[in-house]
């Protein structure tokens, strides 16, 4: 028999109407004392900076994992400037490799969108860039600008950048421009102000999608390889049409949490509807329960 609900107010609209596809819960009971006293001083770090750098998730032993699952995907070079014509790109990700998945969901970055943004926020891309020797800057830009609302304001995405090799001042490091979080509508085109994400192999940079950023130039004889993943509140268009890019193979094999961000939930009260239900009643019946 269908459950029924009384509504008595459009208040209780904003919580989880769902009966068998609860929203996902992150399991907090497990979570140590000493992880959330990390993500605590990470998000104070990127109130103040508009960036943090975590440094040292990945052991050699992952990130050559990944180095020989996604290098021999890339090929070519970018189709601009902004994209880099010099810089090797592989989108969907997900589709094509599980050796991400782990990264888009890692608890310390998990914790700080906790933080930031409503509950079932999406995964909004995924990328990995290599960064080939003679590449030069990318221009500077902020992530969730393509969202047109007015700065200064709260951000409406994140980003991670993962760095797969070492991140140098040499080999194109990212730059950032710190505290530019919080300025209003100029648009910035000076890079005295910029410095390099310099950081460790197996590192992460995360920053807001209100943070001026840009590609470094790669003046080494190296490439540079991360990989990234770019996340928004739940109520707001991702960039990547996840549900035409994932096969239900890959949607049987993705973790529960990711499954949720690439769109297979339900922002309160109806937003991510399949006709008028859950979208994962869409899925097999595997992945269904």
């Amino acid at each position: 028999m269908t459950k029924t609900k009384h509504i008595e107010s459009i208040v209780e609209l904003g919580h989880d109407l769902a009966h068998k596809h609860k929203a996902f819960q992150p399991d907090e009971v497990n979570v140590s004392q000493a992880l959330k006293k990390q993500i605590a001083e990470d998000f104070e770090s990127l109130q103040k900076n508009g960036y943090v750098i975590i440094e040292r998730l990945l052991c050699e032993s992952e990130l050559n994992t990944i180095r020989s699952a996604t290098v021999p995907l890339l090929e070519g070079g970018g189709r601009n400037n902004f994209e880099g014509i010099k810089t090797q790109r592989l989108y969907s990700v997900l589709e094509k490799t599980r050796l991400i998945d782990s990264l888009a969901i890692h608890p310390r970055i998990t914790g700080l969108l906790d933080y930031l943004f409503q509950p079932n926020y999406l995964l909004s891309q995924a990328q990995m860039i290599n960064i080939l020797p003679g590449e030069v800057a990318q221009p500077l830009h902020y992530d969730d600008g393509f969202y047109p609302v007015k700065r200064p304001r709260k951000p409406l995405g994140a980003a991670t950048i993962w760095a797969i090799d070492e991140f140098t001042d040499e080999n194109g490091a990212t730059v950032i421009i710190p505290g530019s979080h919080l300025l209003g509508q100029e648009i910035v085109t000076d890079r005295s102000q910029t410095i390099p994400v310099v950081m460790p192999a197996g590192s992460v940079v995360f920053f807001l999608g209100t943070t001026w950023h840009g590609g470094g130039a790669n003046q080494s004889e190296s490439t540079r390889l991360a990989a990234t993943c770019q996340y928004c509140e739940p109520w707001l268009r991702p960039q990547e049409n996840f549900f035409l890019e994932l096969s239900q193979k890959t949607l049987q094999a993705i973790p529960e949490q990711l499954l949720s961000m690439v769109g297979y939930s339900i922002h309160p009260p109806f937003m991510g509807m399949v006709n008028g239900m859950h979208p994962k009643r869409t899925l097999s019946n595997s992945k269904k329960t």
